[in-house]
């Protein structure tokens, strides 16, 4: 009765991300064309027209917002996808091979965390200037490394299982014990983390434009909508209430649905399982 419970309050909790990730994809369609420049109606306050008002323009902010976090979830999912592929190739590499590999992966992790990872971010970003780009690679040059550990840690546990063993005393290669046996297990562990760091990804994002090192206008992007919003904080406060807003849930539904995965798919059944 608890498991499915669980199933179902995951399925819920998929179909409002999903139904979430409709709406920035079809925003346009649903809302109207909010980079439409309308100075008749600037600065006008939530209303009917425009639940989430207008800007000094006279955009809309309900449909910028979205097209905003459209970008931000875009770059994000570009960088979490390089990360992921990277990540998991060193770590299942490192982690299998063990022996001075490992450990010298685990001394350069140990460098690179000991540094801030927003201070790195930004310095590799003032050596290649402001932009998407440089926003990209800034954060995919560190970001690998989580899953890398992950992955590591998780190949470290699997290569000691029993069904592991039994393939490599009946001769089986190398490549189908990755891709049939370590690959599959180490994917079940890296779903949940994917989830949560395209959440942690936008957020990053939209910090870094916010302070003025990423995204740069004429796009839309939520961190400077949020921005721009801080110019009229006194005058007009919903042109950085509601962006706030609309990133804060999109972030926290993403955080929750990780959890929930983190939750489906723990690793500590199925290894102990094989252990027996």
């Amino acid at each position: 009765m608890k498991r499915n419970k669980e199933n179902r309050s995951l399925i819920i909790k998929c179909a409002v991300l999903g139904f979430m990730l409709l709406l920035i994809v079809f925003s346009k369609l649903l809302f109207g064309k909010g980079d439409v420049v309308t100075t008749s109606i600037a600065n006008i306050p939530p209303c009917w027209a425009h639940p989430f008002g207008t800007d000094n323009l006279g955009r809309d902010l309900l449909c910028r917002s979205f097209i905003g976090l459209r970008l931000s979830l875009l770059m994000a999912f570009i960088m979490q996808v390089i990360c992921l592929a990277l990540g998991v190739t060193i770590g299942t590499v490192v982690g299998y091979a063990g022996g001075v590999l490992d450990k010298i992966f685990v001394f350069l992790q140990n460098v690179i965390l000991s540094f801030p990872g927003t201070v790195l971010t930004l310095c590799i970003m003032l050596l290649l200037g402001n932009g998407i780009f440089s926003m990209i690679v800034a954060m995919t040059i560190f970001g690998w490394l989580s899953y890398a550990r992950l992955t590591r840690s998780r190949v470290l546990t699997l290569r000691e299982a029993n069904f592991i063993k039994g393939e490599i005393a009946i001769g089986s290669s190398l490549f189908r014990i990755h891709l049939f046996h370590i690959v599959p297990n180490v994917i079940r562990t890296i779903i949940p983390m994917f989830t949560l760091m395209i959440g942690h990804a936008v957020l990053g994002i939209a910090g870094l434009s916010f302070l003025g090192f990423g995204v740069q206008p004429p796009h839309a992007e939520i961190g400077l909508m949020i921005q721009d919003g801080m110019n009229y904080i006194r005058s007009n406060p919903w042109m950085f209430i509601f962006p706030g807003l609309v990133l804060a849930v999109y972030s926290i539904m993403f955080n929750t649905v990780g959890d929930a995965l983190q939750d489906k798919f723990d690793p500590h059944d199925s290894v102990s399982a094989s252990k027996m």
